[in-house]
């Protein structure tokens, strides 16, 4: 066999994959034993012909963020994330529903969150204030920025060193212009991957990784069907609730629902007001969204 080397795989094209080797990009193929290959994902690769690779071997990974796929099954979209950035905004509006099963996918993938809260310039109410709140009582960061004004952005960017993260949120939350900022020359680097392996535009679909000017790894996936609750048990729909996890165990039955259920100590904690009114309601809702889809 051809000597076997180390790649970062950085992007789908097509029928084939974008390998960055030694700063170059190689358009490789995979063994079809092998499970699907992410981007994010370090790989073990040969020469197969002078400008094509072939992929020998996954190398194991430390986080896996999935999407449902045909016959229920998941299929790995982004791997070997350290953190995903949750953007949200006081425009539209801040859908902390959505926010909620966000972090509930987080939690229950052990890929560390912290939200990032746009626009602003546009001053968010005493009530969004008050939610706020209670993410930063749970340890969760929040960074305040404006991709449009540039302000707040350096602090970002020294989070995002030394990491691989992603950036998550709602249409219209300015995602968009927010990884703009944070890598300006992102159509150049794009071009250069379709260019380099000869296999006509990059799919504006297909997850990217980038690397960030000041250092860190940035993976760019224009989708928010990976943020489903497809795959989520009503289990770990309540562990992904952080401040659920302590009395969990202190139910008084093992297959309690955390509805009405007697002896449950989540919904005595609600009423002892150490978990927020709020987030069990919003918790509630998600319960009831999962249900629609089974």
């Amino acid at each position: 066999m051809a000597d076997l080397q180390e790649g970062l795989v950085i992007s789908h094209l097509g029928q084939g994959i974008a390998v960055e080797h030694d700063g170059k990009i190689i358009l490789c193929q995979t063994l079809r034993r092998l499970d699907t290959v992410a981007v994010g994902d370090q790989v073990l690769w040969t020469l197969a012909a002078p400008d094509q690779g072939r992929i020998e071997e996954i190398l194991p990974r430390r986080s896996v963020l999935a999407r449902p796929s045909k016959n229920d099954k998941l299929r790995p979209v982004a791997v070997n994330l350290d953190r995903i950035f949750i953007v949200f905004a006081v425009e539209p509006h801040c859908d902390f529903l959505l926010l909620d099963q966000y972090l509930t996918i987080c939690e229950n993938n052990t890929i560390d969150a912290a939200l990032i809260l746009n626009k602003i310039d546009l001053q968010p109410s005493d009530v969004i204030e008050a939610e706020l709140k209670t993410y930063t009582d749970l340890g969760y960061v929040i960074f305040r920025v404006s991709a449009h004004q540039n302000h707040g952005l350096d602090t970002l960017k020294d989070r995002l060193k030394d990491q691989v993260s992603m950036l998550a949120g709602q249409s219209g939350v300015g995602k968009s212009s927010l990884t703009n900022a944070l890598i300006p020359d992102k159509d150049l680097k794009t071009n250069t991957i379709s260019a380099t392996t000869k296999h006509g535009r990059h799919t504006t679909t297909a997850a990217t990784l980038y690397h960030l000017p000041d250092g860190g790894d940035l993976i760019d996936s224009p989708g928010v069907a990976i943020f489903g609750l497809a795959g989520i048990s009503e289990n770990q729909l309540a562990h992904g609730f952080r401040e659920f996890q302590p009395y969990i165990d202190q139910c008084q039955f093992n297959d309690c629902r955390h509805l009405k259920d007697k002896g449950c100590a989540i919904v005595a904690a609600v009423e002892n007001q150490e978990i927020t009114r709020t987030r069990y309601e919003r918790f509630l809702k998600l319960r009831e969204k999962m249900a629609l889809k089974h």
